[in-house]
């Protein structure tokens, strides 16, 4: 049985994820601000699968001491944490110089420092137990940078990708593992409110489901859900900028 623990657990992408992660039979540490959702969360998925092991605790990321503190003390209370989901995230943005740098900083704070302060506390377990298997979710919008409201977003999700990619070729051959996970349009909390609906938007359930295959594969990494995101990679990165700018 593997004790997973995931950040941004309350709701969207995290709260899927433990719901699937715990029909797969696993125990889970779960960590948000709300900590009201957590709880109902809890109840649910030990209603379906009573015989597994919730603990949960409120966490706000950007609150560097609570980061350490929260991930030490989940390891305490499993005694050890196989994988760690660095899943917590924003999505608000500005474009650049209109005047909402509160906005962008935001957004640059919770997706890359307090993902850094997550990476430093997971990385303190695993590298004192000597194994685990480190999750960092990042985009498809890291495969390029992005223009207006979506510039420092984009931005903040290459950053962490790098960050992850640089633990796997350090740690490489080693028995830490390091996944990357780049979602595409999946329903969530982030993008709920949106009045257009990309035609490419996947159910929270399939979108998370192609995420949790993809992570208890430990794939070093995958754009999710496959299709059409892993072709649609390499056009990103690689179509000339008038192209690009049409297709998003």
């Amino acid at each position: 049985m593997t004790t997973i623990l995931i950040t941004g657990a309350s709701a969207g992408l995290g709260a899927e994820m433990a719901r699937q992660f715990a029909a797969r039979g696993n125990d889970l540490a779960l960590c948000a601000r709300r900590t009201d959702k957590l709880e109902t969360l809890k109840a649910e998925i030990l209603a379906r699968h009573p015989d597994r092991r919730i603990e949960v605790r409120a966490l706000d990321v950007t609150d560097d001491a609570a980061v350490f503190e929260v991930f030490r003390g989940f390891a305490a209370d499993f005694g050890t944490l196989d994988r760690i989901v660095v899943n917590a995230g924003l999505g608000k943005g500005s474009p650049i110089g209109t005047g909402r740098y509160d906005a962008n900083r935001e957004t640059a704070m919770t997706n890359f420092v307090a993902a850094l302060a997550q990476s430093e506390a997971a990385m303190e377990i695993f590298r004192a137990q000597g194994r685990g298997h480190f999750v960092m979710v990042s985009s498809m919008s890291a495969m390029r940078g992005m223009p207006k409201t979506m510039t420092t977003y984009a931005a903040t999700k290459a950053g962490v990708a790098h960050l992850a990619e640089g633990l796997r070729t350090e740690l490489y051959g080693k028995p830490i593992k390091v996944t990357v996970l780049y979602p595409g349009y999946i329903e969530s909390e982030m993008n709920d409110r949106t009045e257009n609906k990309n035609p490419l938007l996947v159910s929270t359930e399939k979108g998370v489901r192609a995420m949790v295959t993809a992570i208890e594969k430990e794939k070093e990494s995958a754009c999710v859900p496959p299709w059409p995101w892993a072709p649609m990679s390499t056009v990103m990165k690689h179509a000339p900028l008038p192209i690009f700018k049409r297709l998003i």
